[in-house]
């Protein structure tokens, strides 16, 4: 699908969707939770969709409340009314799956997620994907699974797979310089591991989104500790106990509509805080560095234009950011530096190369010339024909964008931004001053 955007100023009060971050992992602990827990504040992009099929494969039961709100009967059924028997004694686990197939769609952290939880059945259980999915790397997790005692037959580290448990916990060792959701998988599910586990991650990147791990885990009765997120103990048996939960708001889609803002008028976001746990509320800081006005309330960010500078930036903790920054300074005068860029190429896309080769066509020049590092020279934005490479942050970074091109902008590929903001650019053109 192709749509375009034609440049203008933006102005209002917008909502962003739920964090589909927090959304899974908390799908995931009342998946793994024995009773019902309430989910409030939920919208359904495909990400979430996709751990929703996943819970309800492994045996929890969904009901619609309303349309942002699921109760969700867990699949954990105990046996005594007061302990869960151990991993090896469970025969086929004390989830009981409705089929031995989960499909994940095309989201990183389901299946990053799902592949542990799936492994605390003792009957083989495939997991499978689409698109750039079936793309991206899943070594570290598998190696780490197998060192626990799960059976895992892989594509080359890659999807489709099969895992058999039960996981035992005990002691291992797993890569966290690729991404930080190889460990929250085993975070969440090692608490029902037989045994006490420790944890060793070697180079742990995107902290922010263990600590909402952690965080989640503790909502639902889980006790996880860590030394400096190197290092994380677990200890085996726990139970995770029903709760209500809200979901807060998305700040990775917070800081596109802030970025558009930043770069065309004025925009407040609504249901986020500048205290949560997300790591992208990092954008604030950018764009403060940028020129750019930052006001925040309680529950509420409003980012207003000011005449846009170059700056640096270290996204290497929150690479969701970058798409939203390529967009900033584009529109800064000067040369803008970004760095982290060795986190971009196992995303929906090769996202450095993306944004040089898309900015390129909009008269943007963009240097990868350096290690880790990106530089973007802002300046005039041309109207012209980009493409989203299947990526929504993509998509939604360059209709940021096209609001100070010179001229209209068409996206061809539009509709990937359903993974994460279906209504994005309805939003986007609700907030166009007429």
């Amino acid at each position: 699908m192709e749509i375009t955007v034609t440049p203008g100023r933006v102005g209002g009060r917008v909502s962003p969707p739920c964090s589909k971050s927090y959304a899974q992992r908390a799908l995931a602990a009342s998946l793994l939770a024995e009773g019902r827990s309430v989910l409030h504040n939920l919208e359904f992009c495909d990400d979430t969709l996709a751990a929703m099929r996943c819970i309800e494969t492994l045996g929890a039961r969904i009901t619609r409340l309303d349309e942002t709100t699921l109760a969700i009967e867990g699949g954990i059924r105990p046996t005594d009314g007061t302990n869960i028997r151990p991993a090896a004694e469970r025969c086929g686990g004390l989830l009981h799956p409705a089929s031995d197939t989960l499909h994940t769609g095309e989201s990183g952290l389901a299946t990053r997620l799902f592949t542990p939880i799936a492994a605390l059945c003792d009957r083989p259980m495939h997991i499978v994907g689409t698109g750039s999915l079936l793309h991206r790397p899943m070594n570290p997790m598998l190696d780490t699974l197998r060192r626990l005692g799960a059976e895992v037959t892989d594509n080359d580290g890659r999807l489709p797979l099969t895992v058999r448990g039960p996981l035992h916990g005990g002691e291992a060792d797993i890569d966290g310089s690729v991404s930080s959701q190889f460990v929250t998988g085993l975070l969440l599910t090692l608490p029902l591991a037989d045994k006490d586990t420790v944890l060793h991650v070697v180079e742990p990147v995107s902290i922010p989104y263990l600590d909402m791990t952690v965080d989640t885990a503790a909502r639902f009765g889980i006790e996880i500790g860590h030394r400096d997120y190197t290092e994380f103990f677990i200890e085996g048996g726990q139970r995770f106990r029903a709760t209500e939960f809200h979901i807060e708001g998305d700040w990775s889609a917070a800081a596109m509509l802030l970025a558009a803002g930043a770069v065309a008028g004025e925009a407040t976001v609504e249901n986020v805080r500048m205290l949560s746990k997300q790591a992208d509320t990092a954008v604030c800081e950018a764009l403060v560095r940028a020129g750019a006005s930052v006001i925040s309330d309680a529950d509420s960010v409003t980012a207003e234009a000011r005449p846009l500078q170059a700056f640096e930036f270290d996204a290497t903790h929150c690479p969701d950011l970058f798409p939203a920054l390529a967009a900033l300074a584009a529109a800064a005068e000067g040369t803008s530096t970004l760095r982290g860029t060795s986190r971009l190429v196992s995303k929906e896309c090769d996202r450095a190369t993306a944004i040089r080769e898309e900015y390129g066509k909009l008269g943007i020049e963009v240097e990868l010339a350096e290690p880790d590092t990106m530089r973007i020279r802002g300046g005039t934005i041309r109207g012209g024909r980009v493409d989203s490479h299947g990526d929504h942050r993509m998509a939604m970074s360059l209709a940021v964008a096209a609001l100070r091109a010179d001229g209209p902008v068409a996206i061809d590929g539009a509709e990937c931004v359903a993974k994460s903001f279906p209504d994005f650019f309805e939003v986007l053109d609700r907030m166009k001053l007429k």
